[in-house]
This record gives structure tokens, C-alpha cells and sequence, in this order.
């Protein structure tokens, strides 16, 4: 059994952190922030006066555990307990789902719901349960 440890502070602070840079993009832009969405049009046919806008954001993404470093000196501590062939296909399912979802977690899971969107209220459910089924077969028959 995989344990894993309670932050409660931590978790707030970053969800805190997650829903105010949603309302800033929301405020500034316009814009939901959908991280797939954002990032699908980094790439043609995409190319209009939000792109540099789209490179920030993801530039940001990708920065941030380089700051996290700079500033406490080192990372959490994380394992994978999957090979990349597993990896892969996980990160190729969820592509796949989120364009199929027409959006990903946080774009259904913290903006659309924070709309009262029923088709992000469905795709966030649909996230949840096959998470909880993902976990459970993972845990209980491997």
C-alpha cells in the first residue's frame, strides 16, 4: 500500500494559489485557463496576438519547480512506480481525453465549475470516478 501524507495548509495554500491565477487570467485576459487548451495553440494553426500571452503561461508552468528550487533550496521528494512505456500511454489517454473532453482538469475542474457549467460538472465527475477506479485496480489487483 502506497502512503501518502496529509498537508492540509499545503494543499490550501496551492489550490488558494491555483483559483487565483484563474480569476487573474479570467480578469486580465478574458480567458479561461485551461492548461490544454493553452497549450494546444502554442502549435499551427494557432498564431495570433495571444500567442505570446499562451508562451508565458506555459513558460510560467514550466519555471515554476525552478523557482521552488531557488528559493527552498531543493524539491519535494517524488517516485513514479511506472516504466515509460506506462508513462507514455498515460500521458497519450490523457491527451486524448482532454481534447475528447473538449477541456482538462483545470479547465473543466476549476473554472467550469466555478461557472456552474454542467458539461464541466460531468467531465469533472468523469475525471474523479475513473481516477478512484484507476487508483482502486491499481492498488488492489497488480
Amino acid at each position: 500500500m502506497v502512503s501518502t501524507s496529509f498537508t492540509p495548509i499545503a494543499s490550501l495554500v496551492g489550490g488558494a494559489m491555483i483559483g487565483l491565477a484563474a480569476v487573474l487570467l479570467m480578469w486580465a485576459t478574458g480567458r479561461i485557463a485551461g492548461v490544454s487548451g493553452i497549450a494546444a495553440r502554442l502549435f499551427p494553426p494557432y498564431e495570433d496576438r495571444e500567442f505570446a500571452g499562451r508562451l508565458a503561461f506555459v513558460a510560467g508552468l514550466a519555471a515554476a519547480p525552478v523557482l521552488v528550487r531557488l528559493v527552498t533550496g531543493g524539491l519535494p521528494e517524488q517516485t513514479i512506480a511506472a516504466g515509460p512505456a506506462l508513462l507514455i500511454v498515460g500521458g497519450l489517454l490523457t491527451g486524448f481525453g482532454s481534447v475528447w473532453g473538449s477541456g482538462c482538469t483545470s479547465g473543466h475542474g476549476v473554472c467550469g465549475l466555478s461557472r456552474l457549467s454542467v458539461r464541466s460538472l460531468v467531465a469533472t465527475m468523469t475525471f474523479m470516478a475513473t481516477g478512484m477506479a484507476t487508483v482502486f485496480v491499481m492498488r488492489h489487483w497488480s
